[in-house]
């Protein structure tokens, strides 16, 4: 599960300060140099580290916090508030448009898990009695179409497709005036990928952006490429200006970095995070749950 060797590292901290009756600044020092060492071998970004140490530590050596009768407990719950905000503070929403349907342009690279994790999206918005459709712009990877038609199916979300030789654009302004003709009030988009960022793949998506004006662009990313995935967003989001970030696999081997840089880093917030590849593995970031998680504080859903 993502965290597991930051949460070890930083339970250990937490430990040695539990266990004194009066905490120093000697001691608080040390103990933020081993928070740091263990943010940056969590793949933390190294700015993002620099800057949360900085701002745990300036709370935590305040007089109140150094005169408690629970030093230790005082620093984790700054720790705690810290990683939240950093995560984004609070629960960011899916946008809502006063004129459906409200449009959702999925973007991200090839592999990233875009296709699946649209068809995730739609399957929680139909749980929330929304009437969804699935849009089929991904043209150009053999079996996209397919695998969305067969998601569409599998979770009885219409899919919208057009025949060959239509560009991506097309699709996606015909889907637009199809779900507003039919009724659907969200419009979800998949995009084509490529294996790295290039000017036609960024062009192509400028123009979908031109003719369907999202209310939503979700950069979808592979939390287990690590810092990787934090520079993806980075490049994305110059282009396209993203409104928020899923994060998918979550739930492999992965050092969690990308949860805790990628707000600090893009000004995007995780939105959605995918925790596995049923259909229904994919659930609201909450910056608070996942911060307690990472502390160890129960383990919680995102």
């Amino acid at each position: 599960m993502a965290f597991e060797g930051l949460t070890s590292r930083l339970q250990s901290v937490f430990s040695k300060l539990r266990g004194k009756g009066k905490v120093s600044e000697d001691d608080v020092n040390e103990a933020m140099r081993e928070v740091r060492l263990a943010l940056l071998e969590a793949d933390v970004n190294f700015k993002v580290v620099k800057e949360f140490i900085a701002k745990v530590k300036e709370k935590a050596v305040g007089s109140d916090v150094m005169e408690s009768f629970t030093p230790g407990m005082v620093i984790i719950d700054i720790v705690n508030k810290e990683l939240t905000e950093l995560m984004g503070g609070t629960q960011s929403k899916l946008a809502k448009s006063n004129r459906p349907p409200t449009v959702i342009m999925m973007a991200g690279l090839q592999g990233a898990g875009k296709t699946t994790t649209s068809a995730k999206l739609a399957k929680l918005l139909l749980k929330g009695n929304h009437r969804p459709l699935l849009v089929a712009g991904d043209i150009y990877r053999p079996a996209a179409i397919k695998q969305l038609q067969v998601l569409g199916e599998q979770i009885k979300v219409p899919v919208f497709t057009l025949p060959a030789g239509n560009s991506p654009v097309e699709i996606a302004r015909q889907a637009l005036q199809h779900a507003k003709d039919n009724g659907n009030d969200y419009l979800l988009i998949d995009t084509a990928g490529r294996l790295h960022i290039d000017e036609e793949l960024m062009e192509e998506l400028r123009q979908i952006h031109e003719v369907t004006k999202p209310d939503e662009v979700l950069l979808v990313v592979d939390a287990m490429t690590g810092q990787d995935a934090v520079n993806v967003a980075e490049s994305f989001n110059k282009q396209l200006e993203l409104t928020g970030v899923v994060l998918t696999k979550l739930d492999g081997d992965t050092r969690g970095g990308a949860a805790l840089s990628v707000k600090a880093v893009t000004g995007c917030p995780i939105k959605f995070a995918a925790l596995g590849e049923k259909i229904d593995a994919l659930e609201p970031f909450h910056p608070e749950r996942m911060a307690s998680r990472i502390l160890g504080m129960g383990i919680c859903s995102p």
